[in-house]
């Protein structure tokens, strides 16, 4: 395959995350297994960024994330500063098949103003598409510009002029499910994790209350706004309640967490990640939002451990409800449901894993998109007179 793809990761992590990092996670799963299948990737990220590439592009030199807290007036021109530099880049050469943008709102509004300067481009929708409602209602990229999701139940949520755009789905990946369906089962503990940025939307406190009522132990692992870990939110004192996320821990989630019955570990990662997940009764996701792509759900399934979940937004695309795990449109069902989720086998989980995330499964999709993508904008070029 002759093609060479701009991946814009944008400007907030590198890539990979150092940890936590949805987005960047998600390019570098996909990176290596693009280039395995012929594609040349130029990466645009920030300096600090290892991901083997072709080339590499940046206008920071680490991850802006810490920005992101600061007032809008000081922060608001970190992405277009990032994309200002793509711009450039992109008008000073003709080798770029496709632009695969991954930065929130600014990449697709940049990306769409270009017009007809700019190569094809695939615009990734990682979030929830409640957001922007006047750009994404009223979104014109022309011939050049289409959009995917990370799950139909997604889409079908999206304005009509962004749906109009669309060109698919790819389901998220891990390269957990890699030969998942060949690892050795461990042993179970008795405890439940819920994997996931702390914040009201996974439902952490719900989690808790969950499991006090059940007296099964429960690890809340997963960052809360800046802070990775307990002692990095420790030390940033009263400030840290600047952060609507940390209100949210201290008023509704802190008062369940004892340090015995249910724990908060912060972001973990790696085999303390594999090791954590894969010893749990049950993942936990009580959700109170429409979850839009769902790593940490094909993450739990790849290591074997069933997921139990509030039925909303992907959940039951990637969870078959009996099988590799338990479903209720019902909260107050949530804590019958894990006592029975000891019942499922793990097996089943990571065979579904093996079968449907890899991460050969996604790139292949997104190969098949960018060549659609390319044919859609090359049929609407004018004719040569």
């Amino acid at each position: 395959m002759s093609l060479t793809v701009l991946m814009n990761a944008g400007p907030w992590l590198s890539v990979p995350p150092p940890g936590y990092g949805g987005i960047e996670n998600v390019i570098a799963t996909l990176v290596p297994e693009l280039r395995r299948l012929g594609v040349r990737v130029v990466l645009a990220s920030v300096a600090t960024s290892t991901l083997p590439v072709d080339e590499r592009f940046h206008v920071f030199g680490d991850g802006q994330f810490p920005a992101l807290q600061r007032p809008y007036n000081q922060v608001c021109g970190v992405s277009q500063a990032h994309l200002n530099g793509v711009v450039r880049l992109l008008q000073g050469r003709d080798d770029i098949d496709l632009v695969h943008d991954h930065v929130e709102a600014v990449g697709l509004a940049t990306l769409a103003a270009m017009g007809p300067d700019a190569p094809p481009v695939l615009h990734t929708l990682h979030w929830d598409l409640a957001k922007h409602p006047a750009l994404y209602g009223n979104l014109d990229g022309g011939d050049r510009v289409r959009v995917n999701g990370v799950s139909a139940s997604q889409l079908a949520r999206a304005p009509l002029a962004l749906r109009q755009h669309s060109v698919g789905h790819v389901h998220l990946s891990t390269p957990l499910a890699v030969d998942a369906d060949r690892r050795r089962p461990v042993d179970k503990g008795d405890y439940l994790v819920t994997l996931g940025r702390i914040y009201p939307g996974k439902g952490q406190d719900l989690a808790a209350r969950i499991a006090r009522a059940v007296g099964v132990p429960l690890v809340l692992a997963g960052p809360l706004g800046p802070y990775h870990r307990p002692e990095d939110l420790a030390a940033a004192g009263d400030e840290a309640r600047q952060n609507p996320d940390v209100r949210f821990f201290h008023d509704e989630v802190a008062p369940h967490v004892d340090g015995d019955l249910v724990r908060w570990v912060g972001t973990v990662a790696g085999q303390e990640r594999d090791d954590l997940v894969a010893g749990a009764r049950a993942a936990l996701f009580p959700l109170r939002w429409e979850e839009p792509g769902g790593t940490a759900v094909v993450e739990s399934l790849a290591l074997g451990t069933p997921v139990v979940a509030t039925a909303r937004g992907c959940l039951p695309e990637l969870v078959e409800h009996g099988r590799t795990g338990l479903l209720t449109d019902d909260e107050g069902e949530l804590a019958d449901l894990v006592l029975a989720a000891s019942l499922l086998d793990a097996g089943e989980c990571r065979r579904e894993a093996a079968a449907r995330f890899t991460p050969a499964v996604m790139a292949e999709r997104y190969v098949g998109l960018y060549d659609r993508v390319r044919r859609l904008a090359a049929a609407r070029q004018p004719q040569a007179a």
